[in-house]
């Protein structure tokens, strides 16, 4: 990749990265997503959801045209040091003035059986569902080469 195109794409990622708010005080802050590489079939998205309002919202569903299945996951400890990924129908809580964070290893968006190969600089339009702030969409970018420095 030349200079021009890395700095074009380094670009893009901070604009599409910006932050998003809903009309009832949700805020969706730092969403990035990844997949294992050209053959995978999955990918996950991340990102930190604010809760402005004074009363508590759910994030109940996800949305999005860039796989077959899209899912509201986490892990959980089998209790032999095993961690499983499990959907998670009842969704996540976000407290009254509080933050949930979705990150690598924990609460997550699930893409299964990818429409197309991921690239870093891609952008992946998300749907998100809450109890009470309704539906709030955000574009998610494509970020292969992240390591998950959030520590909320």
């Amino acid at each position: 990749m030349t200079l021009v195109k890395t700095l074009a794409s380094a670009l893009a990622m901070i604009v599409i990265s910006a932050t998003v708010t809903s009309a009832d005080g949700i805020t969706i802050n730092d969403a990035y997503a990844r997949s294992a590489g050209k053959t995978a079939k999955a990918g996950a998205a991340f990102f930190m959801i604010a809760n402005d309002s004074d009363q508590e919202d759910r994030l109940i569903d996800v949305m999005s045209s860039a796989a077959k299945k899209v899912e509201l996951h986490t892990h959980v400890d089998q209790g032999d040091g095993v961690m499983k990924m499990v959907h998670v129908k009842e969704g996540f809580s976000i407290p009254a003035g509080g933050q949930h964070l979705l990150k690598r290893g924990g609460d997550h968006v699930m893409f299964m059986g990818l429409n197309s190969v991921w690239s870093t600089g891609d952008v992946i339009p998300v749907t998100l569902f809450f109890e009470r702030a309704g539906q709030v969409t955000i574009d998610v970018i494509v970020d292969l080469e992240r390591h998950d420095t959030m520590q909320h």
